[in-house]
């Protein structure tokens, strides 16, 4: 098995609202929020800004597939935002599937005592938590980076 890439990685969950941004220790021990990005024209300048904040190596978008693993209008909207930043930035990008982010972030924060309402604008930095710290937990349990990097997408 080979070993844990070190470094910083940024995790963004994509929505058509807001943006969620977590990000990891070096050691990739823990995933923790960053912030909730407004969903406009400025949105991918301010992930890479975060980025570049945070030292990170690399940045993960989760890519929301249906239950069957297929593309929805989501995953279309998290590969057009995922292509962006990477056009605009020179990190690494990739895709790592998502598909229970956000239902995770949402049974957490309800488990926490916080109605849905209250948690509206936490639960995108909350669902960039999980889908951070799965990639992360892939990667030590396989020994290989998490998701499908951006230039290996089919078109």
């Amino acid at each position: 098995m080979s070993e844990f890439r070190r470094g910083v990685r940024i995790g963004v969950d994509v929505g058509r609202a807001r943006v969620g941004v977590a990000r990891c220790d070096p050691d990739g021990l823990l995933a923790t929020p960053v912030e909730t990005v407004p969903r406009d024209d400025q949105a991918i300048a301010r992930v890479i800004s975060l980025a570049q904040e945070h030292a990170a190596t690399e940045i993960l978008v989760g890519l929301p597939l249906n239950m069957r693993g297929e593309d929805t209008p989501s995953t279309t909207d998290a590969r057009e935002f995922a292509a962006g930043v990477a056009a605009a930035s020179d990190l690494p990008v990739r895709l790592v599937d998502e598909r229970l982010s956000t239902v995770s972030a949402h049974a957490a924060l309800r488990s926490s005592g916080r109605s849905q309402r209250s948690s509206r604008n936490i639960v995108d930095q909350v669902a960039a938590v999980v889908l951070l710290q799965q990639a992360l937990d892939v990667e030590k349990s396989t020994g290989r980076p998490p998701g499908t990097p951006l230039s290996q997408e089919p078109a």
